[in-house]
């Protein structure tokens, strides 16, 4: 079983910053990739971007736009997303998820992911 907490969201301006934290308990962090997923009210989950387990990050280039980096500690157990230049769109309940790196598929589908947070809210204001 892995447990997910995430943190850091909070109310910023259109162009601010915010960094979320995912931190996880599970004794083979380094295994597990970790996906960060945002759902805005009517809308789907959809897909921001990934730490993947073996080393490196992807990333949805639609919604990130090379403004958000995916980052991780696994001394930490933890995996960061800094997010610059938000705008109003951006607003949304921010989920990570964690799958099992070695397990086959793919990354960029909530149904790709076994263990979910809570979520943490971000609203950016006009």
């Amino acid at each position: 079983q892995v447990q997910l907490v995430e943190s850091g969201g909070g109310l910023v301006h259109t162009g601010g910053s915010l960094r979320l934290s995912c931190a996880a308990s599970v004794r083979t962090f380094s295994s597990y990739t970790i996906g960060w997923f945002r759902q805005a009210p009517g809308k789907e989950r959809e897909f921001v971007a990934a730490s993947k387990w073996s080393g490196g990050s992807t990333y949805d280039t639609d919604s990130t736009k090379g403004r958000f980096t995916c980052s991780r500690d696994n001394a930490k157990n933890t995996v960061y997303l800094q997010m610059n230049s938000l705008n109003p769109e951006d607003t949304a309940v921010y989920y990570c998820a964690a799958r099992f790196g070695p397990r086959a598929g793919g990354l960029n589908t909530p149904e790709d992911y076994s263990y979910w947070g809570q979520g943490t809210q971000v609203t950016v204001s006009s």
